[in-house]
């Protein structure tokens, strides 16, 4: 029998016995789950195994790679340096890097590197995995490239180079790394366990990620100067690097954070609380406000499905994702299924982890199912837009 531990509210005992289906069909590895409402973990959930061989039990505190659910972490940091006045929005990326006003760039905007419409989405060719996991090298080649269209204009997910992007800006506003910014702004004060890269001493408590499939192969008939091309050839990391020394010493905050679905519920709350969690302010509400402020509406020039971009995150509102309301909601997931929901109507945060990975963009299935159970709980169901295209990448 499958057995899913912690605690729910009975409101959400149908998210547990989703959780419990999805692991005795063995769609579902390992997982944890978790829901604030309004400064309350009405959700704590985790079940499963955490290797492979299904013989080490996924515990209280497993914790896993989260792929692109980092930047949510990213973005936090960021805007934690907008409260302070050190990051203004609608300044100049150059203001605080001055290197990176070459080649056309002196007008991209912080929000813009923030919504994924700097024109930055990957690494100009040949551009390899050591020197992803080289920061200065990393940093000087974007600070050195053209943008690939008019930044402003439109999104281009920046599937790795956001965390090059806004972790370079957290550099140099604040004197330190992301790493240490999320360490000691973000996860230490919030009592979140998350980080940037993987602290050597956490090692023996991370669930290696499990692809479902192999990694398919760019295809080699695509337009060679299409956003998307550029994009997927000049984004280097790939599952083959994840779990592995290097990758958890390194520092890429698009795409190597760790954590579990307690310690991202823990740090991300404060958005949907309204800048207040766990005892402690860390936004005002018009920074919380400034997430919303639209910066793109369309079809993403990467992702090839439409998104809607604030700053940092996406947002809520037709279309969307399956099990997702419209409203006043941020949210980004990660390769594989990984997904973070700040919902500020609600005052609702979920999170959702797990080693095996689905397919998809915005979430895999399992993790739609699961999200549609928080939203049933409160009686609320799926937008019209989400059941209408059933949109599930």
């Amino acid at each position: 029998m499958t057995i899913v531990e912690g605690t729910c509210t009975a409101r959400f005992e149908p998210l547990r016995a989703a959780l419990t289906a999805h692991l005795a069909s063995c769609e579902e590895l390992g997982a944890s789950i978790a829901v604030d409402v309004d400064g309350t973990l009405e959700a704590d959930l985790w079940g499963g195994h955490a290797d492979a061989a299904r013989t080490v039990p996924w515990h209280r505190d497993t914790v896993v790679g989260l792929w692109s659910t980092t930047k949510t972490l990213t973005s936090l940091a960021a805007l934690v340096l907008v409260e302070r006045g050190v990051l203004d929005l609608h300044r100049p990326v150059a203001h605080y890097w001055p290197e990176f006003a070459a080649r056309g760039k002196q007008d991209i905007e912080v929000r813009h590197v923030l919504a994924h419409t700097s024109g930055l989405s990957g690494w100009e060719q040949p551009f390899t995995v050591d020197d992803l996991y080289d920061w200065p090298t990393a940093s000087a080649r974007l600070a050195d490239q053209a943008p690939w269209w008019e930044p402003g204009t439109a999104s281009g997910y920046h599937m790795q180079t956001q965390g090059q992007l806004v972790g370079e800006l957290v550099r140099r506003a604040s004197g330190r790394t992301l790493t240490e910014f999320v360490a000691t702004e973000i996860a230490a004060p919030l009592g979140a366990d998350v980080q940037i890269g993987a602290r050597e001493a956490d090692w023996p408590r991370i669930s290696a990620l499990v692809p479902s499939a192999p990694s398919p192969a760019v295809p080699t008939d695509l337009d060679p100067d299409a956003v998307f091309t550029r994009t997927m050839l000049g984004s280097p990391a790939r599952d083959e690097h994840v779990d592995t020394p290097r990758w958890r010493r390194a520092e890429l905050g698009a795409v190597n954070g760790h954590g579990n679905a307690r310690g991202l519920v823990r740090a991300l709350s404060v958005i949907s609380r309204h800048g207040e969690a766990n005892g402690l302010r860390l936004l005002s509400p018009g920074t919380v406000d400034a997430i919303f402020d639209v910066q793109a509406d369309g079809v993403d020039l990467f992702l090839g499905v439409p998104v809607r971009w604030g700053v940092g995150y996406a947002l809520a509102g037709p279309p969307t994702i399956p099990g997702l309301p419209d409203g006043t909601i941020c949210f980004w997931a990660g390769w594989g299924g990984s997904l973070v929901v700040m919902d500020l109507d609600r005052r609702i945060t979920f999170a959702y982890t797990m080693n095996r990975l689905g397919a998809g963009i915005l979430g895999s299935e399992r993790t739609h199912d699961y999200l549609a159970k928080v939203y049933e709980a409160f009686g609320t169901p799926a937008s019209r837009a989400a059941r209408q295209t059933g949109l599930s990448t």
